[in-house]
């Protein structure tokens, strides 16, 4: 391809523009080594390239980036219907929450779009921020069956964060036809249900997928040739792949986290408050640890006791420099969801119930309460985990 504007020989660039032919390519491997059985997914994160003319709205449109990729191969809908007896398809209101075994492409499509919704929605991006986009026949790519883009509502607009296709058994096959090499997979399942097939049988499922073909084009000799082949335990496994850039993903977690506030004190002054609202499981430092007083050698080891039980299992912030409301500040502008203070109450001094007991300050609400500092580690990870 060439990179920039021009089209000449100084700005030719021999660069891959996604990450996934490279599983294609792999399929035959992962199959004999890993001897998974359909339907099994591979995933993989790599960088890629695109010729962006023009990039633009900082990260979301470069020429280099970062991209998520699953490839998941599923049966085709015929090797399906041969062992099962029947295709379930999709239809308003389908049971997404568990796959099974009769299900065909369509539902499968339309799982993987609802995984992705759900994966989105874990990290604080939920359905208020995204929208998604049927691409139409016209849309589609001459290989695919349905593509749905999950779309993000960016500052500068709505636009693609996530691509979720069904593309059929093209990339295999087209791998297969080039490369010499056998990229069929053998169903022992599927060859079970077809050797207690009689010839009548066999002859009327020929006849039917012939009927029920998308492509008119399609011969009766390719159909049976396909047939045969299924008759025989093989097929190419047809695939969904969600693929999305990692970069977009952080651009629209940052957009979505930032915030500014004005916020009123017990006196009455006002102020601004920045804020990166992370989801707890995605923020950088999960919880901040603070002493009251740092010159308080009793408070900062109860405070340090406090980061040696929580460091293990999360990333833990200490400090113990300036006023408590500015400590709070700093963590807020890097979006730690929660702040722990040991204060004279843990130390028991004012009230001889609070003894190890901590103050507990939410990011997104300010609001505090006191934990026992035996209950702090298992509330931190229900809420990260």
């Amino acid at each position: 391809t060439y990179i920039g504007p021009t089209a000449t020989e100084n700005d030719v660039a021999y660069l891959r523009p996604e990450t996934a032919q490279a599983i294609f390519a792999q399929f035959r491997n992962v199959c004999d080594s890993s001897r998974v059985k359909v339907p099994f997914g591979i995933s993989q994160i790599g960088k890629a390239f695109r010729n962006e003319v023009t990039p633009k709205n900082f990260t979301f449109r470069s020429r280099e980036f970062e991209q998520m990729e699953l490839e998941f191969f599923i049966k085709p809908d015929e090797a399906v219907k041969i062992i099962h007896g029947k295709v379930t398809a999709w239809s308003e209101g389908a049971d997404l929450s568990e796959p099974k075994p009769d299900w065909g492409w369509e539902m499968w499509h339309r799982y993987w779009v609802a995984q992705r919704t759900a994966y989105y929605a874990s990290i604080g991006l939920g359905v208020d921020v995204l929208d998604y986009y049927w691409q139409s026949k016209a849309d589609l790519a001459h290989y695919a069956r349905a593509c749905v883009d999950i779309l993000f509502k960016f500052p500068f607009g709505t636009d693609e964060l996530e691509g979720v296709a069904a593309r059929g058994s093209f990339d295999l096959t087209q791998h297969q036809n080039h490369s010499g090499k056998q990229l069929e997979y053998f169903d022992e399942e599927l060859k079970a249900a077809c050797d207690a097939m009689t010839p009548e049988q066999k002859s009327f499922f020929v006849e039917e997928t012939f009927s029920q073909r998308t492509n008119p084009k399609t011969s009766l000799e390719e159909i049976t040739a396909t047939c045969e082949k299924l008759f025989k335990g093989l097929y190419i496994p047809h695939v969904i792949e969600p693929s999305a850039g990692l970069d977009r993903l952080a651009l629209a977690i940052l957009t979505n986290s930032f915030d500014e506030e004005v916020v009123t004190d017990d006196k009455g002054k006002s102020e601004t408050r920045t804020v990166l609202r992370f989801h707890p499981r995605i923020a950088p430092i999960k919880v901040g640890v603070f002493p009251l007083l740092k010159n308080k050698p009793e408070l900062v080891a109860k405070a340090r006791e406090v980061v040696a039980m929580l460091r293990p299992h999360m990333n833990v912030f200490y400090d113990e420099t300036a006023a408590i409301g500015r400590r709070y500040r700093r963590q807020d502008e890097v979006g730690t969801p929660f702040g722990v203070t040991i204060d004279f109450e843990t130390l028991g001094e004012t009230s001889p119930e609070l003894k190890d007991t901590v103050t507990l300050r939410e990011r997104d609400s300010m609001e505090q309460k006191r934990i026992p500092i035996s209950q702090l580690l298992p509330f931190l990870l229900g809420k990260i985990l």
